[in-house]
């Protein structure tokens, strides 16, 4: 595998992701029982967006860059209107502390360097709002990702890292001991039928672990992929699937990533209206000047 997620950090999919990926955690933290995040394919962590990768790419200039320079415009057609400040303000937060919390400039960047010059990959914003009696199991087989996953929470107890295939964390690690928790499953999607792997996995796991809840993320080029995903999960036996997509651009020939999904099983109650309200702000913030469009709706709710 090739995959290097350092020219991809920040990028539109990382902010649509970890945006949702935070309103999870912290419905999860509005409890004072443990929980246990397992993030199955979680790279190296924490990602220098002044490095050749992400110099090279540019890509975190249309996602997270975009996205603080409309938390600076305020409510209007160019910001960010008042009901959804609040619902990102906690990502945004998180990114920023990350960037030693310096005051925020008009571009969008930070005082004290002149511009965001770190991205927190999942780890290192699950970190964030881990509480001391809630832990993260952070796997990643690529050993120069592995590495670095190590090296950034050496110091935490809190914190697993383990040099282990995502795939095969995701049948070892459920149920957690907590019983409450998150797995987060986004693997680069390197691989022939890791779509179908998807779903295979998450079927298997939850058998396992029926009320946990999971968050699968996958890239939208074209429809064929995530439209066969999408009938299977239907098909599965699982009660409640809430699926949330996001373009930024017109599909292409050649396929080239246009919009990314996410698949939520057991989402908070509280996740939905949230989306409804964040979804079509984010889709219309990063696909600017293009005109990007969103949809959430439910794969199977059963009660």
């Amino acid at each position: 595998m090739n995959y290097r997620h350092a020219f991809h950090a920040g990028n539109f999919a990382d902010v649509v992701k970890h945006a949702v990926l935070v309103r999870i955690l912290l419905h999860l933290a509005g409890k004072p029982a443990p929980y246990r995040v397992i993030d199955t394919h979680a790279g190296a962590g924490l990602y220098d967006l002044t490095g050749p990768e992400s110099s090279r790419s540019g890509e975190w200039q249309g996602g997270i860059a975009r996205l603080f320079a409309a938390r600076l415009a305020g409510a209007g057609s160019a910001g960010i209107d008042a009901p959804v400040r609040p619902l990102l303000a906690p990502y945004l937060d998180a990114v920023a502390a990350r960037n030693d919390g310096g005051g925020l400039t008009r571009s969008g960047g930070l005082t004290r360097s002149g511009g965001l010059t770190r991205y927190p990959g999942s780890p290192a914003l699950v970190a964030v709002f881990l509480r001391p009696q809630d832990r993260l199991v952070v796997c990643e087989r690529e050993p120069g990702a592995a590495a670095a996953l190590a090296r950034n929470f050496a110091h935490d107890r809190r914190i697993k890292p383990v040099a282990i295939d995502g795939w095969t964390a995701l049948n070892a690690y459920v149920p957690p001991k907590e019983r409450r928790g998150l797995v987060l499953v986004d693997p680069p999607y390197e691989e022939t039928g890791d779509f179908s792997r998807l779903a295979q996995s998450l079927e298997g796991a939850h058998r396992k672990w029926a009320t946990g809840i999971y968050l699968l993320w996958y890239p939208v080029k074209e429809r064929a992929e995530p439209d066969a995903l999408a009938r299977r999960l239907v098909r599965s036996r699982i009660g409640k699937i809430l699926r949330a997509e996001v373009e930024v651009a017109a599909p292409t020939i050649p396929p080239r990533l246009c919009g990314c999904g996410l698949i939520v099983v057991n989402p908070p109650w509280t996740l939905e209206p949230e989306l409804k309200l964040m979804l079509p702000l984010l889709a219309g913030v990063l696909a600017a000047p293009e005109r990007g469009t969103c949809r959430i709706d439910w794969l199977s709710r059963e009660v």
